[in-house]
């Protein structure tokens, strides 16, 4: 009887062994996966590619003329206003002339004064001179009577030169546009005051063609060596997202900027804004095109920062597998870069990631050239693991699309 107890306990303790070690086989066989469920595959296509250089700038006026005043005064009138059309030589606002004509009068007045003073003083001269001729006056007398002249005659230069500076103060008053164009910014108020003791004030801004701009942007200097003039230009502005608009680059200017260690380069793009719906002061988001083929081979640029790192089935990690007659250096390479000679990208064949060595050329923010490598037209490279599966795929911020 004792024995019987033993045995079935037995019994049921194996069949339970059995059933755990059956369940755990089942729960094995169900982890197994393929490559589709595991990771994320992208396909290798042929096709153009363009490299760019991007940056951030402003919109500006190709010229932006500040318009400010010689004299100080109170603003009297104003023929102007924030986007007013003006031709060259329009008025624009006049000050308060009282002063500047009561100054002109004064002037006025000290010119008729010297010139009255210089006429008696060449007529005491000749007299002088007749008197002396009949030895009735000494020399000294006419030599008197000519330093007075002389003196009349400065007194009536200074008296002129005074009028004629009061006058331009007059005129001064009157605040003209020197060009034509578009005013984009007033500074001023009607009943405001403005001094121009040390630095002219600026009263206007005028755009002298809104329908030519241009974009100023500092290029890094690790870019600067690939912009060239003349180089096309893609931007897009935070108004009109989805619209790409187009420039080309005027200049590069050879001062550098340093801010914080950091050099960079002032690039000038030149815009046509025939539409005028580009304003000043616009942020605009640019992409220099440096580069360009029409035809060639392209991978994502996932692909080659993808790494994966769980064990396959197998028990061979990925990217152990080999390609049949790849060469010892692809089976021995375990590291590499993503870009450059040394990159690799991991290609499915059958139910293994192959790991196949490659050389890159041009790059954008989707795509990747492939100058050299045993890579097709149609082969599927991983670019990352799905769900939770351990892959260093990385990602990186997207940028704007031109």
């Amino acid at each position: 009887m004792k024995w019987t107890r033993v045995a079935v306990q037995l019994a049921v303790v194996a069949a339970l062994g059995a059933a755990a070690f059956y369940g755990w086989r089942t729960w094995q066989t169900s982890q197994v996966k393929t490559l589709d469920e595991r990771y994320q595959f992208e396909e290798v296509t042929r096709g153009p590619i363009t490299q760019t250089v991007t940056a951030n700038g402003t919109l500006n006026p190709v010229a932006l003329v500040n318009v400010g005043t010689q004299v100080s005064g109170t603003v009297q009138r104003m023929y102007a206003d924030f986007n007013s059309k003006v031709e060259e030589g329009q008025i624009l606002l006049e000050l308060d002339p009282t002063l500047f004509r009561a100054a002109v009068e004064q002037s006025s007045g000290n010119v008729a004064n010297a010139t009255a003073a210089l006429e008696f003083a060449r007529v005491n001269e000749a007299r002088i001179r007749e008197l002396l001729r009949q030895d009735y006056v000494p020399q000294q007398d006419l030599d008197q009577a000519i330093q007075t002249r002389k003196s009349a005659e400065a007194q009536l230069r200074a008296a002129r030169g005074q009028l004629a500076r009061d006058k331009a103060n007059l005129d001064f008053s009157v605040i003209r546009s020197p060009v034509s164009g578009t005013v984009v910014a007033r500074s001023v108020d009607l009943g405001q005051t403005v001094a121009a003791s040390f630095q002219t004030p600026t009263l206007f801004q005028i755009a002298q063609d809104l329908a030519s701009m241009q974009i100023d942007t500092n290029v890094a200097e690790a870019d600067i060596g690939r912009v060239r003039t003349d180089q096309a230009v893609k931007f897009t502005v935070d108004a009109f997202p989805g619209r790409n608009f187009e420039g080309t680059v005027r200049q590069i200017r050879l001062s550098p900027i340093i801010q914080q260690n950091v050099v960079t380069y002032n690039v000038v793009v030149g815009v046509d804004n025939r539409d005028l719906v580009l304003m000043p002061g616009m942020t605009a988001y640019i992409a220099v095109q440096v580069d360009q083929r029409d035809d060639t081979l392209l991978v994502p640029a996932a692909a080659l920062r993808f790494r994966p790192k769980e064990t396959a089935p197998g028990g061979k990690p990925p990217g152990t597998g080999t390609k049949p007659g790849a060469k010892p250096d692809e089976k021995a390479k375990a590291g590499g870069s993503s870009r450059g000679p040394g990159a690799r990208v991991f290609v499915a064949r059958g139910e293994e990631l192959v790991p196949i060595s490659v050389t890159t050329g041009l790059a954008d923010n989707r795509t990747v050239e492939i100058t050299s490598g045993e890579l097709k037209v149609g082969d599927r490279v991983a670019v990352q693991a799905r769900l939770a599966e351990g892959a260093s795929g990385g990602s990186s911020r997207p940028m704007r699309a031109f």
